[in-house]
């Protein structure tokens, strides 16, 4: 017999949660922003299952742990291929289903940092999410990928609605349920 979670509604004001480079946060709490700055090359991955009321952010720099396995180990998400499965696992043991997740996905952009053209993070960083994804049978519900310019990505536990903030301004990238 599963006990019924009852949810308070969302607050008129959430409370803002930073997550910062090279980590992620998961919630519980109806009246959490998950918010991320500056995702250049970087990508926002975001996640919420409507049903557990279950949210979360991450914000990946790299795209695989084999440039650095020893970084791998010690800040998992760092990178796409070690960030992103223990990030939905978490996701899991809070109650999240992957049938139900609604995946939001920005960053990746070529902000001509020197040198960043020759390596190409952020498409790389894109591909091997997507690599991922596709293996794991993970759909993205919506993006915003690649081009020039950085974003800020938020998430509202409470309504699953994700925005991003540009320097042309702030829209709606996914309307929560």
């Amino acid at each position: 017999m599963n006990p019924v979670i009852q949810h308070a509604p969302p607050a008129v004001r959430p409370r803002q949660v930073a997550v910062g480079l090279a980590d992620r946060a998961l919630s519980t709490d109806v009246n959490s922003l998950l918010i991320t700055f500056a995702l250049g090359s970087c990508l926002g991955v975001s996640l919420w299952d409507p049903i557990a009321h279950v949210g979360g952010l991450l914000h990946l720099m790299l795209p695989e742990s084999s440039t650095n396995p020893e970084k791998g180990v010690t800040q998992p998400f760092m990178f796409a291929d070690t960030g992103v499965p223990r990030f939905f696992k978490e996701a899991y043991a809070l109650g999240a289903e992957k049938a139900r997740l609604v995946v939001c996905v920005a960053g990746g952009a070529s902000l001509g940092v020197p040198g960043e053209s020759c390596f190409q993070i952020g498409q790389r960083n894109i591909a091997t999410l997507r690599k991922l994804f596709w293996k794991n049978g993970v759909l993205i519900h919506a993006q915003e990928t690649g081009g020039r310019t950085p974003r800020t990505m938020s998430i509202h536990v409470g309504t699953g609605e994700v925005t991003l903030k540009t320097d042309t301004g702030t829209r709606i990238l996914a309307q929560g349920k």
